[in-house]
């Protein structure tokens, strides 16, 4: 590695599931780029996101705390934030509608320290009336973010992206977007890398949000490679409980058991295909032996509404759920010089969060975090190096019901231990998940004091970030029980 401090490449899919590359186990989707990065780096099994949504996970990269210490605790309304909260037995906690002001980013800390920087897709922490665009948050260029969280008119031009030019070429020929972010963030580190400052880019494929839309050639090619292995002759998707929310309680959770989907794994081998050209772009410019490669996902896969195209199984559930298949994620680490070192880890698997990327990438830059914003993340350069994270516990708070059936809940995972407290009735679930990471035995009645040790650990976490919880909703006895309730 060039003694030259590292550039930064950092990489959040968007609804990608922990399961949904061939290299944490998928079996029907392809993706050879990310899977010969993990040969070339670290992987780590029980990477989580700081949310089971999007932007509460973005917010924490950004700013090296947990959702609930920022603000931003549900994905943000493009109208701003949380004006409208969705009901069931309670009524969602309020939460920020774009990313506070006055929050010091990663992006903020980099620029100070003399990086170049380029945000490219999605941002969705707020927009221009908000003064929050990712040009507004540390970043030189933005290309594509703003406070939508997914394009307007779909995958083919035209998108309605506004920031995001189009040309009338593109729009004849219906350009898939991922293409053209692709080609976007590959040309910034061509161009970035002519200049004698390092650089950092923010790549944020939309991809894999719905709307659900790939090419048809790759599309129909998974269509025969469904059949081809005999999974359009099993139970693909279990239609179960009814939604706990006011607006879905007349629809019913739809859970994928296999991951079978064609059009999802066109859009997963998209994704794929464009990591590739930031990864050739690196190495035709002579800066992949000088750049950190990270990449991750903001949430777990969509497994239960919305198409349920993905399954996170073994893992429990999905995105917007608190069990393992909402926040557990990829994370994959190629960072020369310390990930190829010999003693390096090839598989971590301590527990490890989002906001752990924050320290990580300034410490790398040797970037000066603010002194005045407390951060909750822990630098993993150890970690990497085959010791362990300085703490020994992380944390969830998601105080709002989940588009795709979750209930409001908070979480705490101690070694191999996790707690998770439901807030509509207070019950809380225990589950061991070295023996159980399918989540399916509840160990709360077995062993009650881990539950009290697990429990009180929760409280006290929540009262030091001032978390906000939500409220009871007087109008829940006058539902109809018929319709769902």
């Amino acid at each position: 590695m060039s003694t030259a401090r590292p550039n930064i490449v950092c990489i959040v899919a968007d609804d990608l599931g922990w399961r949904d590359l061939g290299c944490y186990g998928s079996g029907f989707y392809e993706t050879p780029r990310l899977d010969a990065l993990v040969r070339e780096g670290t992987r780590f099994s029980d990477a989580y996101a700081a949310s089971p949504v999007c932007s509460p996970t973005r917010a924490s990269l950004q700013t090296g705390q947990y959702p609930a210490r920022v603000g931003v605790t549900d994905w943000i309304d493009a109208r701003g934030g949380g004006t409208h909260p969705v009901r069931g037995k309670l009524t969602d906690a309020p939460y920020e509608g774009s990313l506070p002001a006055e929050t010091e980013t990663l992006a903020e800390c980099l620029g100070d320290a003399g990086y170049s920087t380029c945000h490219v897709g999605k941002w969705h922490l707020g927009g221009a009336k908000q003064d929050a665009l990712p040009t507004d948050c540390g970043f030189d260029r933005n290309v594509g973010g703003c406070e939508v969280g997914l394009p307007p008119n779909g995958y083919f031009a035209p998108w309605d992206i506004p920031t995001l030019d189009e040309t009338e070429e593109e729009r004849e020929a219906e350009r898939y977007l991922s293409d053209r972010l692709g080609e976007e963030a590959a040309a910034f580190v061509e161009e970035a890398a002519t200049d004698s400052d390092p650089f950092f880019l923010n790549y944020n494929p939309y991809l894999v949000h719905t709307p659900l839309e790939a090419p048809a050639d790759i599309v129909k090619r998974y269509e025969r490679k469904r059949q081809r292995l005999g999974l359009d002759e099993v139970e693909e998707v279990r239609v179960d409980d009814r939604f706990p929310t006011e607006h879905k309680r007349d629809r019913r959770i739809k859970r994928r058991l296999v991951q079978s989907h064609p059009t999802y794994a066109a859009m997963v081998e998209a994704l794929d295909r464009n990591v590739g050209r930031v990864l050739d772009a690196l190495e035709r410019t002579g800066q992949l032996e000088n750049t950190i490669v990270v990449f991750t996902s903001d949430n777990g896969g969509l497994a239960t509404a919305e198409g349920s195209p993905t399954t996170n199984r073994p893992l429990r559930n999905g995105k917007g759920w608190m069990h393992e298949g909402g926040n557990r994620v990829p994370l994959v680490v190629r960072w020369p010089g310390v990930t190829d070192d010999p003693d390096a880890v090839d598989v971590c698997e301590d527990p490890v969060v989002t906001p752990d990327l924050y320290p990580t990438l300034l410490d790398a830059a040797d970037a000066t975090p603010p002194s005045d914003q407390p951060t909750d993340g822990v630098d993993l350069r150890p970690v990497l190096a085959g010791g362990r994270p300085d703490r020994d516990a992380v944390f969830w708070h998601y105080p709002h019901y989940g588009n795709q059936g979750g209930t409001p809940a908070s979480a705490v995972r101690a070694g191999d231990w996790k707690l998770v407290e439901f807030f509509e009735d207070d019950h809380v679930e225990l589950y061991h998940l070295g023996e159980d990471v399918r989540e399916t035995h509840d160990l709360s009645d077995h062993r009650p004091e881990k539950v009290t040790e697990l429990r009180e650990r929760l409280e006290e976490w929540r009262d030091r970030i001032d978390a906000d919880y939500p409220t009871e909703n007087p109008a829940f006895e006058a539902w109809d029980d018929r319709a769902g309730f």
